[in-house]
C-alpha cells in the first residue's frame, strides 16, 4: 500500500490540461500499474538503503533562518511565473508516461526515450522508484512537511495535482533525489560533458521550487539521498551490470550519430 500511495501522486504530475503535458487517465492508470509491476521485480530493497529519516536533519523549524531563505526563494520564484522557465517546471513534473530522462537528452546528445535507448530508458524507471521512493519514503512519511503552495494559500505550477500533493510530505524531494541521482549516473558515463549533464540534473530539481511544489531546503535534501543512493548502487554485482549496459547503449548511439 506504501508503494501504490508514492505513485498515484507523481504519475497524476502528467495530466495537467497544458500544451501537450495532458495524458488520458487510462494512459495513467497503465503507467500506475507498470510502474507497480516493476518496483516489485527490482532486486534491491528499500531497506538495503540508508534510512532516510536517520540520514537527514529534520526540516527547518518554523522559526529558523532555513526557513526563512526557504519562504524568501519561494517569492523571488514567483516572479518567474508565465515565463519559459515556469514551462519548464510544469514540464519537469510530468516524469512518467514514457518521458522520463528526456530532460538529459540535449545534455548528452542523443534522445532518451524508450525507442531509441530502451535500456537508459528502463534503467531510468527502476532509478527513479530506487532514488524517488525507496531514498525518501522514511523521511516523507515521518515529517509530512507542508508545501510551500499550501503554506502560502497558493498555486503550484500543476494545480489540478494539488489535493494529492498535500497528502504527501514535501521534504525529501523525490524528484530532486532522481534527478541528481540520474545526473551523477550519466556524469560517469561521459565525463566530457559534465558541465551540462550535472547543470540539467541540478535544474531539475529547481523546478520543483520554482513550481512551488517543494521548498529550496527539500530539493537540498532530496540531492542528498540521490547521491546515497548512487554510492549504494555501486556496491551491487546487477547495478554494476546494469550501468555498463547503459554506457554502452548510449556510446554506440552517440558514435552512429558522430560517425569518425
Amino acid at each position: 500500500m506504501h508503494f501504490i500511495k508514492f505513485f498515484i501522486i507523481p504519475i497524476l504530475l502528467i495530466s495537467f490540461p497544458f500544451k501537450l503535458y495532458a495524458q488520458s487517465k487510462d494512459l495513467q492508470t497503465t503507467e500506475l500499474n507498470k510502474l507497480k509491476t516493476k518496483a516489485q521485480h527490482i532486486l534491491i530493497r528499500p531497506g538495503q538503503f540508508a534510512n532516510s529519516l536517520d540520514l537527514l536533519p529534520p526540516p527547518p523549524t518554523k522559526n529558523s533562518f532555513l526557513f526563512k531563505n526557504d519562504k524568501n526563494i519561494y517569492r523571488k520564484t514567483r516572479l518567474l511565473k508565465n515565463t519559459p522557465r515556469w514551462e519548464q517546471a510544469i514540464k519537469e513534473a510530468a516524469i512518467f508516461n514514457n518521458t522520463i530522462g528526456n530532460n538529459f537528452s540535449k545534455a548528452i546528445g542523443i534522445e532518451i526515450s524508450k525507442k531509441n535507448t530502451p535500456i537508459t530508458h528502463d534503467f531510468m524507471e527502476e532509478l527513479l522508484i530506487i532514488s524517488g521512493y525507496f531514498g525518501t519514503d522514511k523521511a516523507k512519511k515521518n515529517y509530512q512537511r507542508i508545501r510551500p503552495f499550501m503554506y502560502f494559500h497558493n498555486h503550484s505550477c500543476t494545480p489540478e495535482n494539488e489535493n494529492l500533493l498535500r497528502k504527501d510530505g514535501s521534504y525529501p524531494s523525490g524528484h530532486a533525489a532522481f534527478g541528481w541521482s540520474a545526473a551523477l549516473i550519466l556524469t560517469e558515463i561521459l565525463p566530457e560533458k559534465q558541465n551540462e549533464i550535472l547543470k540539467t540534473g541540478y535544474e531539475f530539481g529547481q523546478s520543483r521550487v520554482i513550481c512551488g511544489a517543494h521548498w529550496q531546503s527539500d530539493v537540498e535534501a532530496g540531492r542528498l539521498i540521490g547521491a546515497e543512493v548512487v554510492a549504494r548502487l555501486h556496491a551491487d554485482k546487477q547495478f554494476n551490470i546494469k550501468i555498463n549496459q547503459v554506457k554502452q547503449e548510449i556510446l554506440n548511439k552517440l558514435n552512429h550519430n558522430n560517425p569518425l
